[in-house]
């Protein structure tokens, strides 16, 4: 079976979903999927249907490239680390590769509530990615 059948929903949602520059290849084995979305809510929904073809993520035959458009309004989240800087994952998981680093006390954009463990999030350089919601307060 093909990648691009195998994951064929998750590029039929991408493709419906209003992603700008939307580049789907398959390159050795690997499909990848890149773009700008216009909302954390579309990333979101591609990482849900990503995760239901291929639960836990443990195929490794998928790389997802999306951004969400920094046109989005966020609010501000402090890094509350005890000691370390906080990981920045490339998807919502402790399996996901991490991407990037928050330093502790760093304030940062929250672009969404993915779940309750996982808040997709941007710093300041531009690195967006997903952290774990118990290392992130809201700044009023």
């Amino acid at each position: 079976m093909s990648l691009t059948t195998k994951y064929q929903a998750l590029i039929a949602e991408a493709k419906s979903a209003g992603i700008d520059d939307l580049q789907i290849a398959e390159i050795d084995g690997v499909l990848q999927i890149r773009g700008t979305a216009p909302s954390a809510d579309v990333k979101n929904k591609l990482w849900d249907i990503y995760n239901q073809i291929d639960p836990n993520f443990l195929s490794s035959d998928v790389v997802m490239n999306v951004d969400v458009s920094t046109a989005v309004a966020g609010s501000k989240v402090r890094v509350i680390t005890n000691n370390s800087n906080l990981n920045i994952r490339k998807g919502p998981g402790t399996d996901q590769p991490i991407i990037g680093k928050a330093a502790k006390d760093e304030i940062i954009n929250l672009i969404s509530r993915a779940n309750d463990q996982w808040w997709l999030v941007r710093t300041e350089d531009g690195e967006e990615g997903y952290c774990y919601a118990q290392y992130l307060e809201p700044v009023e």
